[in-house]
């Protein structure tokens, strides 16, 4: 987990530079689509969330969740004329994700595959298929490859976006900045043993970095056994804030800019009072000093910024699991690839044919 975390500075390049020449691919694609519809587990569903905000705040198209269940249980056939469907899925060999976007394009939508497989039965469905470069991950807890669905959303974003020219100027800077990111100091382990002997924890955000406190608690979860709540600070006000005391580990990602930065410090401070020990991410210094302990932060603007965000999450994570003694790189109970259900084939010709694109 530590060698892939590292390795991401070269794979969010590798993916970018995969990926850029997609874009008038996608705007084609998007043309005369109001509506974008994210598909998605585990870490691809919180990859889903930072690209719900992409699509709506950079390219003013309405973005919801789907519910997988619709295609592959109920059956339900839908009015996906106006639709844009994105199916994520690391391994593209996710049954239910697959059937989804096979469901979708029956039911009219255009679809995209976001996936780390280039063969796999996901990528062959879809009519653009988004590769991400990441190589091979090995281990069980999802870093590199859910980065790099950071990056194939934020390309998708700026294709769909009537501007999106000035966000794909900036995405060239995020390899260097993760870099920069993950170079870090001891703040990472004085983060760790702040946080070995809380019982459960706290993860909060809100807007653009709302994933990162998402895939973070699901990190926290699946590498230390750690129950934790990833969610929004407004979520978190409305009834969850009554669990935080002096068990509670508390993780606040706060955004460069933006509306949130201030009100992210005052959840963190409000956390404090409470007892919990809290460590954030990001921000500004007015934030840092509402902190225990503050980890790295970025200058990219809010729009990518979770795209580097996660990254000393991630380290925390790991070195968290190692203090407690636990191996991050094999969870207990868990693979690499997961179905929910038994995988029942997709007969290609059953539906509309296969996908045309693949980046």
């Amino acid at each position: 987990m530590a060698a892939e975390i590292d390795q991401q500075p070269a794979v969010l390049a590798a993916t970018l530079d995969a990926l850029l020449p997609s874009v008038p691919v996608l705007r084609a694609l998007g043309r005369d689509r109001s509506h974008v519809i994210f598909v998605g587990r585990g870490s691809s569903n919180n990859a889903a969330v930072y690209g719900r905000y992409v699509c709506e705040l950079t390219a003013g198209l309405l973005g919801s969740l789907a519910s997988p269940s619709i295609a592959t249980h109920y059956h339900r056939r839908l009015d996906l004329g106006n639709a844009l469907v994105v199916g994520l899925s690391q391994s593209g060999r996710t049954a239910e994700i697959t059937e989804s976007i096979v469901w979708a394009r029956r039911c009219g939508a255009a679809t995209v595959a976001v996936t780390n497989a280039e063969d796999s039965p996901l990528a062959a469905h879809a009519d653009v298929a988004l590769i991400t470069h990441a190589g091979d991950e090995r281990a069980v807890p999802a870093t590199k490859t859910y980065t790099a669905q950071l990056t194939a959303l934020a390309v998708l974003g700026a294709a769909l976006a009537p501007a999106g020219d000035a966000l794909l100027r900036d995405l060239s800077r995020v390899p260097e900045e993760m870099r920069r990111m993950l170079s870090g100091d001891d703040t990472v382990d004085a983060a760790a043993a702040l946080m070995v002997d809380r019982g459960h924890a706290v993860v909060t955000s809100r807007g653009y970095a709302l994933s990162t406190a998402q895939e973070l608690s699901l990190k926290l979860l699946e590498t230390c056994y750690v129950p934790s709540l990833g969610l929004s600070y407004a979520d978190l006000l409305h009834g969850p804030i009554a669990l935080v005391d002096r068990d509670t580990a508390g993780v606040v990602v706060a955004p460069p800019e933006g509306p949130y930065r201030t009100p992210l410090g005052e959840i963190a401070s409000q956390m404090r009072a409470r007892g919990a020990a809290v460590v954030g991410i990001g921000g500004d210094d007015a934030f840092a000093r509402c902190c225990d302990v503050a980890l790295a932060r970025t200058t990219l603007p809010e729009a990518i910024a979770p795209l580097v965000l996660v990254g000393p999450g991630q380290q925390l994570t790991e070195a968290l699991a190692r203090r407690m003694g636990l191996d991050p790189d094999v969870p207990r109970g868990l693979s690499k690839i997961t179905q929910t259900e038994p995988a029942r084939p997709v007969q290609r010709e059953q539906f509309m044919g296969g996908g045309r694109n693949s980046w």
